[in-house]
């Protein structure tokens, strides 16, 4: 299963992320230019955003922080992310 914004290898799950930091809530907000929308509350200094994005994806795809990784964009608002082996699927998320 593929398609322009994520990627199976095996039983890991690739995918693009447009980070919105600084929102009111942590939210999935579906998806913007070829990339998952994800709204987060930690602002975008010190690695703080990517941290609660890591643990919000943990929540979402019900995985240890252990096995999702940032592959690209850890200083920009577009990411890659790679979630090994997720247990669940978010609502929405293969559209």
């Amino acid at each position: 299963m593929s398609s322009d914004y994520y990627s199976w290898q095996g039983d890991t799950l690739t995918f693009n992320v447009f980070l919105q930091p600084g929102a009111s809530r942590n939210a999935l907000l579906g998806l913007h230019d070829n990339a998952v929308k994800i709204a987060l509350t930690s602002p975008p200094v010190d690695g703080e955003a990517n941290k609660q994005l890591i643990q919000f994806l943990g929540k979402l795809f019900r995985v240890k922080k252990s096995s999702i990784a940032i592959i690209s964009g850890e200083r920009n608002r577009r990411k890659r992310i790679s979630v090994c082996q997720p247990s669940q699927w978010p609502e929405g998320f293969f559209k």
